[in-house]
Formats: C-alpha cells, structure tokens, sequence
C-alpha cells in the first residue's frame, strides 16, 4: 500500500494481514480483532468461578483458572484440561470474551478444572516466543504434580494430575500439538496425559495440499508471508513449528505426542479444514501409539462454536468433546 504524500513513518503500512493485524512502518502495530477482555470472577449463567494468576514475572506470563460450582466434584479431585487460546498468533487472550465464555461453559459441563494459559504475542514477540511460553505454561502446571513445589492452591486442592488433558483452538491447537509432542520427549513431565484436542488447527507446509495450489494458491502464498512475519527467523512453511511433519522434524516428534487419544475437530467451511484433515492423517501416519479421532462440522465455517454456542452443530461438537474428556 503507498503512502500518502509526506505521510510519516507511523502512517505508512510494512505489513497487513486483513482483518486481523496492520503494521506500520514506525512500528506502530494496530489490531482490528482483539475484543477487550473479561474480568475473571463467578459467571452468573454457569456458576463457573476464575481467576488469574502468576505463572513467570519475569516475562509477564500467567493464566487463568476455571473451577466448576462447588469447587469439584464430591467424589474426588478434577481431571485438568489445559488450554490454549488462538488468534493466529497476534490477537487473543486467556481473557478475551470467545475464549473466557467457552471454559465458562465447559467448565460447567465437564466437571473439570481449567488452565488458559496466555503468552506472549507477536510481532512484538515474535515466534517461537509463544510456544516458549506455552511450554513454561505447562511445565508450571506439572510443578504441582507429584510434590514438585508448585504453589497454586486450586491446582493443589482441586487438579487430578492423572487425568490432564491439551486442548486449543486455531494457533492454540497448534500450541497445544507442540507442547504435547515436547512433553513426549520429557516423560509426559509426569503428568498423566489422557487426550489432546485439536480444534480446527493453524498448520501450514510447502508442499500443496488439496486446493492449495489451484484455487487457494493466492491464499498459500498469503500465509507463507503471514508465516515470515510473525517469524522473521523461520525456513518458511515447512519449519517444524508450522509443520510437524516436515522432513525437518523428521516426524519423530508428532509420533511422541505424550496423550492415550487425539480429537481433530475441523469445519466444513474453515479455510484451515483441509490442513486439519491433513494433521489428523499425518498424525495417524506418523507412528503414534494412541487412539486419532477427527469430527467434522459439516456446513460450519471457523470457531464457529465460539460464534454460536447454541447451534445445533455446535452443540453435537461439544457432546463430542464432553465424551472424550470422560473417557
């Protein structure tokens, strides 16, 4: 996009990803999709109670926590989801509405204890700062386990450290595979990981799939860029952090995914759903010991569940996701 004549360097576009991010090129950075966020608290429709804590001061890490009405279940402690929020790396918070209201409600349903952990965005942190953070995120998590001096009391009083699952959304599904896969190379980190859920996943790959190199190719090359921008020292697309798969990781990291069973959740209309297929039959391919599952939403477009929580489709996904958490 051209300046303006004598425009300043603040006014001037480096980069835009329409609709969700502009840089600028004094480095003012402006964001068209990051809602305000929720003040942790009791949700009056669930019951729900969260709050936020510290997790590293040093960077400015912490999560929010979610506890079910009555603080946990009378026959025991609560199986402990761990979940990272999407927003393609450069909008969103463990405290945005779309995030804060679906662990409100799955809090709710499942009877378990909630982890959203935040980390840090780019471009003014660019990757691979948020799955450092991520993974500090859940090595905190795991302190709590087995007298490893974590602090937390919801966590000490109320986490059943046999029964933890990874979950995220988008970028956070993404996340959620990596952390998951690292935790496989350290031991599980000596938490008992039943499941992960990956819910319609931002993953990429040089390599074309499906319509990727006829109808989507505009939208490839956009997301190769996207890619470069959020993290400027990457190969490009097939780094492993993009893809899992590639001949970088070798594979041998996806097939160490530390979880007894793998949920892929895709969309019909999502533009990321033949990536997501592309995962689950990756993952599946890889070596993996444990159980890979895929829903598909038919007629349903990107988080539509966070759109409309209601809906029909949205409703079959989370009766889908309430048995796997119970298994």
């Amino acid at each position: 996009m051209a300046a303006a004549a004598g425009a300043g360097a603040d006014e001037e576009v480096d980069f835009e990803f329409f609709p969700i991010i502009r840089r600028y090129k004094g480095g003012r950075v402006e964001r068209f999709m990051n809602i305000p966020p929720l003040p942790a608290g009791t949700d009056p429709a669930t019951g729900v109670t969260s709050k936020d804590v510290v997790v590293d001061p040093a960077v400015g890490l912490w999560a929010r926590l979610f506890l079910p009405p009555g603080g946990g279940a009378p026959q025991g402690k609560l199986p402990v989801v761990v979940y990272y929020h999407g927003g393609a790396y450069v909008v969103g918070s463990a405290a945005d509405p779309f995030t804060h209201s679906y662990l409100n409600g799955l809090v709710a349903e499942a009877g378990v204890l909630a982890v959203a952990l935040e980390y840090r965005l780019a471009p003014e942190h660019h990757l691979p700062a948020a799955y450092e953070d991520s993974w500090e995120g859940l090595r905190w998590v795991a302190s709590h386990a087995n007298g490893g001096g974590g602090a937390e009391p919801w966590l000490l009083e109320h986490g059943d450290f046999s029964r933890v699952f990874l979950a995220g959304a988008s970028a956070g599904g993404n996340i959620a595979h990596y952390v998951a896969a690292r935790a496989g190379e350290h031991g599980g980190l000596g938490l008992g990981i039943r499941g992960l859920l990956v819910v319609h996943p931002y993953f990429s790959g040089a390599a074309d799939i499906c319509a990727e190199g006829t109808t989507g190719k505009a939208e490839k090359a956009k997301a190769d860029e996207f890619w470069r921008f959020i993290y400027p020292g990457s190969p490009g697309l097939d780094d492993p952090l993009s893809n899992p798969f590639s001949d970088a990781a070798g594979g041998i990291s996806a097939a160490r995914v530390a979880a007894d069973r793998v949920l892929v959740c895709v969309a019909e209309k999502d533009s990321l759903r033949d990536r997501g297929v592309w995962y689950y039959e990756s993952l599946k391919a890889s070596g993996y010991a444990g159980e890979v599952d895929l829903l598909e939403s038919m007629g349903e477009g990107h988080v539509f569940y966070c759109m409309d929580p209601r809906c029909e489709r949205a409703r079959e996904m989370q009766a889908r996701i309430l048995s796997f958490l119970r298994k």
